[in-house]
């Protein structure tokens, strides 16, 4: 009997493929002295209690506190969970993980007072203090956020009593990623070889993808049957997040839950309407993909465990981890030499975390605060869409680099409606020189199959997942019990929709299960618009387009409202410009691939 594939344990991945971590603390031991040092400094927080508003300089003092203790705490957070996510199984990581989740409610909860405090003071002698004092007049854009939100600030008895709940609202999120990371059993499979090969978060991708359908329906079959079995669980689990998101948006005077998480963003509601709309109206699109795509795998019945496949049958393109850096940098050679230099320094440096191992988190991210490099998680496998993954993740770290590097610690985030902007910019332009490499018209079909299956993906598929995040939302605040078979049923609806009649994979129902995205509150959503703006940016910088106004917007962090950063850099997501300028190159590069690959 063939071995079964495992993974390495994570002491055995090679130490070139790990991240390095010890630019932030050397070690766990300076971490914990640290972590001390942070834990003494939270009674000196109570000193600042009903001083804000003495004057200029007491108000500065104030901010100035909270700003780097803040920061201080942020770093022993992104440490701990980075280790954390590497291997989930580790019981110290846990251990540092949970300290520092707890120091972050405690945190929340002791300087809870200052928003409330600060909006019973006089907002014009407030103003006067940000006109008159130079230090003050940084937060002047900081606190026209907090002016706007008055009417959504509690009491500051309220406030501190929410803020100390934090643990319990995350508590069924942090309960899904511990069943999902640590604790799940996939079964295992035979592979194209007919060997043997336990299912994983990563395998499963790969499976997918595989030309062999036996395999694909075998692994989808897995990973959906499994969690069936958990049916029951994961809907208490997503129930209580639901819950929770919706609780705190109607204490907080919000119409609903999309209402507090858009306007926390300064996104008016519309815009995530409009994404909707614009969808539906379009959505003959997908079910032509999905038309073209039977045509093409020569199959009777397509199902959900053949959308993933590439069609182009005679092309395989793989790339090594190394390979894949090489053309990146040439693929990203246009956004000009400050960028390239930074994307040089996260391979050379080990920002990015490259191989799978056994209790490592899923999937791919790119995660740091102020003051510590972007790195970035993967999963490799040596396929195209790693490569892709790759790319996108270093449009959200060198994102964030630039953020960081020219913005104050105030300003030196940004908001999560902009995050997936530069990260489908850097796949849109690494699609663009991939067709202008290759003329061999198979691997040009493949590249096109590739384009297609990301729009599929991160604008028709995000918003399915969007819409069916508003609408177990709006069902919960209806007084409707989210359990796991109405849970099942509306996702199993949703999915018909969006892909048609053609496809009625049962097992589909239990996909909500398995999507962490659920529990972020209304993050999916910007996926879709996201990728619309980087299509407009992509566009005008590939074909010469001057580079300074998209590199300006991923210098801006948080110093301006996200629309604004936008209309700035020439786009303007009010309007639907972006969105149907979308849909008309996804319909150019569908009509182009049935050319080629349907005689």
């Amino acid at each position: 009997m063939a071995n079964v594939k495992e993974l390495p344990s994570r002491k055995d991945v090679k130490l070139e493929d790990t991240w390095d971590l010890t630019p932030i603390f050397e070690n766990d031991a300076a971490w914990n002295d640290a972590f001390d040092a942070v834990v003494s400094e939270m009674d000196k927080i109570a000193n600042y209690k009903g001083t804000l508003g003495k004057s200029a300089a007491s108000l500065l003092e104030g901010l100035k506190f909270r700003d780097d203790l803040s920061h201080r705490l942020e770093l022993l957070y992104v440490y701990a969970h980075l280790n954390f996510d590497v291997d989930t199984t580790d019981p110290q990581a846990q251990a540092m993980s949970g300290k520092v989740m707890s120091l972050v409610a405690k945190f929340s909860a002791n300087f809870s007072f200052y928003d409330t405090e600060l909006l019973s003071i006089d907002e014009k002698v407030l103003r006067e203090y940000l006109e008159t004092n130079e230090g003050l007049s940084l937060y002047k854009h900081q606190f026209d956020q907090l002016f706007k939100s008055r009417e959504h600030i509690l009491s500051e008895k309220e406030e501190k009593i929410l803020a100390g709940a934090g643990e319990v609202f995350s508590s069924p999120s942090q309960t899904f990623g511990m069943l999902n990371n640590a604790d799940i059993i996939f079964p295992t499979i035979k592979d194209e070889h007919g060997e043997d090969a336990q299912l994983s978060h990563g395998r499963y991708a790969l499976f997918m993808e595989s030309k062999d359908r036996n395999v694909r329906k075998e692994a989808f079959l897995g990973i959906h049957e499994t969690y069936g079995k958990l049916k029951n669980t994961l809907a208490s689990t997503l129930t209580g997040n639901v819950k929770g998101q919706n609780f705190k948006a109607i204490l907080r005077g919000f119409n609903s839950a999309r209402h507090a998480a858009l306007f926390s963003n300064h996104i008016d509601e519309s815009v995530f309407d409009a994404l909707i709309d614009g969808v539906h109206q379009n959505i003959g699109l997908l079910h032509d993909y999905v038309a073209l795509r039977q045509d093409a795998l020569k199959v009777d019945d397509i199902q959900m465990y053949d959308i993933y496949v590439p069609m182009v049958e005679d092309v395989d393109l793989k790339f090594t981890y190394h390979e894949a850096q090489e053309i990146i940098l040439e693929a990203l050679g246009v956004l000009g030499d400050e960028y390239r230099s930074v994307l040089k320094r996260a391979f050379s440096e080990r920002w990015i975390d490259v191989t799978e191992n056994k209790g490592k988190r899923s999937g791919a991210y790119s995660s740091g605060v102020y003051g510590t490099n972007p790195y970035i998680l993967l999963n490799w496998q040596e396929n195209i869409d790693n490569m892709f993954t790759l790319a996108h993740e270093l449009g959200h770290s060198v994102h964030s680099y630039f953020t960081r590097k020219y913005q104050p610690y105030i300003y030196g985030d940004y908001s999560i409606f902009l995050a997936e902007i530069a990260s489908t910019t850097n796949e849109n332009l690494l699609l663009n020189y991939l067709l202008d490499q290759y003329t061999d018209p198979k691997i040009r079909a493949y590249l096109l199959n590739h384009y297609l299956d990301t729009v599929k993906g991160t604008v028709f598929r995000q918003t399915q997942f969007a819409e069916f995040e508003h609408i177990i939302h709006v069902k919960d605040q209806e007084g409707t019990p989210l359990t796991s078979d109405f849970l099942a049923d509306t996702y199993y609806d949703l999915n018909k929709f969006y892909y048609g009649d053609a496809i009625s994979t049962p097992e589909i129902r239990h996909e909500w299960s398995r999507i962490p995205h659920f529990y972020y509150n209304y993050y999916v959503y910007q996926y879709a618009t996201g990728f619309s703006a980087s299509t407009m940016f992509s566009e005008h910088i590939y074909n010469g387009g001057d580079v300074t106004p998209y590199l300006n917007f991923l210098k801006s962090g948080s110093s301006k409202y996200p629309i604004d950063v936008l209309k700035e850099a020439g786009v303007d997501m009010t309007e639907p410009t972006a969105v149907n300028e979308t849909f008309k190159a996804f319909d150019k590069r569908l009509k182009e691939l049935r050319s080629i690959i349907i005689k």
